[in-house]
């Protein structure tokens, strides 16, 4: 059984989606006016590690995505410049251009990151009729009103807008300054644009488009409710996000896609927690991002390889996704190493030189137990910390090579971290210093004296030097962990 927390009701329940075995999932894509940092990428590899989950456990998955390309203010409070077209005055391209350089920028980074591409990702300039008619329904409703700057969505006639996911309505009046010369038709300050008016502020913005209440273009967040409900119904099984899109974005969705329909929109709601450098939110305002390529081109100590972006991958299943994590270069190399050492067992496992034979009933309990377990912690919520944990169990374990190695990989298609890649560092064959093989000789000698304490302090040694130290059936193997 898998079990999510749900952060609308704030409690841990039994996933049971409306139309089992398919599952809709729809998660938010990113607002392409810029480059994606790693912040964005912990997100995305928690969505990814949420869809393989869920296929896992056999269900059939349509995963949805959007692509912000139009209508997404600086401010969430309906304040600022457009996001792409502050892009456009930053990079000297057209919106258009920006739109189209930077979504192929994330999905790059996405790849590098082996996330899984959605099953539909849909541009919200490409689904502009289908906005306007969902704020249609709410103009005829009585939901939403008309000024001269714009549609605005009123949540006094959503019963239940100041609690979602646990605030209060007088919070949100106290957190969104009214502004009188960007709203000033707006009944309550908290009303939030479904569509900006080509007028005053906007009377020159470059996308733009006919519609029954004016030429304009569509605010941020009408186009995750009409492209969500296009393609998976009035209710959405799953959506997920970032844990700020709690205080506003999910809040309006939520109410403008019931408020059409009359229907639960979303029956699960997931969050993600912020990722982190220097106690601070990772994020464009602040000037402290990391990009993924950045990771790639890594400078590290001389004669040492450079960062693989699956190390990045294995850094976020340190943590619990709802839990704000830190991110060091030093945490990053820990990652490369715990990852090359898991690589270099899995490969070393394939390698043993046994024949497959049957196996008796104690390793296939075994097997089956480890199975479980692996199971069980990602049926928690999503228990990565747990479920890598239980990964270097079965590496560590005495069941038979080839077996050992066929669990690893079955593992591996829900950590997506290449497990059966061959490792880029020789084996035996690695170079290694006079000192290093001076060390090794040490060991052998104290091992055969039988002096295993000082052994593995010697092994120990051999290891803070960059090495992993493997005792095989054929002899003992060295490599260097990056």
């Amino acid at each position: 059984m898998l079990k999510l927390y749900n952060s609308l009701t704030k409690t841990l329940v039994d996933f049971q989606p409306l139309h089992p075995p398919k599952v809709g999932l729809y998660t938010c894509g990113m607002t392409v006016y810029d480059y994606a940092h790693i912040g964005h990428g912990r997100k995305y590899v928690g969505d990814d590690i949420l869809r393989r989950v869920l296929t896992r456990f056999s269900y059939e998955v349509i995963h949805v995505q959007n692509v912000t390309d139009v209508g997404h203010l600086v401010s969430d409070a309906d304040e600022g410049e457009d996001k792409l077209e502050k892009g456009a005055k930053k990079t000297g391209k057209t919106v258009w251009e920006v739109a189209e350089f930077f979504t192929k920028n994330f999905y790059d980074a996405m790849d590098k990151l082996n996330v899984l591409r959605p099953s539909i990702v849909c541009k919200a300039t490409e689904h502009i009729p289908e906005q306007i008619a969902l704020i249609e329904k709410l103009l005829v409703k009585g939901i939403a009103y008309d000024t001269p700057e714009a549609v605005y969505f009123d949540v006094t006639k959503f019963a239940g807008y100041g609690s979602l996911f646990g605030q209060k309505l007088e919070e949100k009046n106290i957190a969104v300054r009214h502004n009188v010369k960007t709203g000033e038709h707006k009944r309550h300050s908290v009303d939030f644009a479904l569509w900006f008016k080509r007028v005053g502020r906007f009377s020159d913005h470059v996308m733009h488009w006919e519609s029954p209440f004016g030429d304009g273009f569509p605010g941020w967040h009408i186009e995750c409710s009409a492209m969500a409900m296009k393609y998976l119904g009035d209710t959405v099984d799953i959506h997920t996000g970032g844990i700020e899109h709690t205080a506003v974005h999910h809040p309006n969705e939520i109410a403008q896609s019931e408020g059409a329909t009359g229907k639960q929109f979303v029956r699960y709601w997931i969050h993600h927690g912020h990722l982190m450098m220097g106690g601070a939110k990772m994020s464009k305002s602040l000037g402290n991002i990391v990009m993924v390529e950045d990771v790639v081109k890594k400078s590290l100590p001389a004669g040492r390889q450079a960062f693989d972006p699956m190390a990045l991958r294995y850094f976020y299943f340190t943590a619990h996704y709802k839990k704000p994590m830190n991110f060091t270069w030093e945490a990053l190399h820990a990652a490369q190493n715990a990852l090359q050492e898991l690589r270099v067992s899995a490969s070393m496992s394939q390698r043993v030189n046994e024949s497959r034979t049957m196996l008796s009933e104690e390793k296939l309990e075994k097997i089956d137990a480890y199975r479980q377990k692996f199971d069980d912690a990602l049926g928690n919520d999503l228990n990565m910390p747990q479920a890598v944990a239980v990964a270097w169990e079965v590496a560590k374990s005495n069941i038979p090579g080839q077996d050992k190695y066929d669990l690893l990989l079955d593992f591996d298609e829900v950590l997506g971290l290449g497990l059966a890649k061959e490792s880029k560092v020789k084996s035996q064959k690695s170079k290694v210093s006079k000192e290093i093989k001076l060390l090794m000789e040490k060991r052998e000698v104290l091992r055969k004296e039988q002096k295993f304490d000082k052994a593995d302090e010697v092994r120990k040694t051999i290891e803070e030097k960059g090495y992993v130290v493997e005792d095989t059936p054929e002899g003992v193997r060295i490599s260097a962990k990056w």
